[in-house]
C-alpha cells in the first residue's frame, strides 16, 4: 500500500512534530487553537485592504496599532486553563519565561 503525500510529509518532519506530543493534552489545545490569531489576520486585512499605498511605514504602524487597539477592546474571553499552563511553561521554560531567574 502506497503512503499519501501526508504520510510522507509526517514521516520526513517527525523530528519537528514529535515534541509537540510530549507536552499534555491542555497546552496542546492551547498550541493548536489558532481561532484567536486568525481572527485579528482577518481584522488588519480587512483595515489595509482598501489602502494599497502608505505614504511611510510609520503610516502603516499607526494604522495597525489603532486597530489593535480598538480590536483588543473585544477581547474580554479568557483561554481555558491558562494559569495552568502558564505554570508548565513555567517550570518546563523557566531560563525562558520573563519573571524567572
Amino acid at each position: 500500500m502506497e503512503r499519501s503525500h501526508y504520510g510522507r510529509s509526517w514521516e520526513a518532519n517527525w523530528s519537528q512534530i514529535s515534541p509537540f506530543f510530549h507536552f499534555p493534552t491542555e497546552i496542546r489545545r492551547i498550541i493548536y487553537t489558532t481561532n484567536a490569531i486568525e481572527s485579528l489576520n482577518s481584522s488588519l486585512r480587512k483595515i489595509s485592504h482598501h489602502r494599497n499605498l502608505f505614504p511611510s511605514i510609520d503610516s502603516l504602524f499607526k494604522l495597525f496599532y489603532l486597530a489593535l487597539r480598538n480590536i483588543s477592546r473585544k477581547w474580554t474571553q479568557t483561554t481555558t486553563n491558562w494559569p495552568g499552563a502558564l505554570s508548565y511553561f513555567a517550570i518546563e521554560f523557566a531560563d525562558r519565561m520573563p519573571n524567572n531567574p
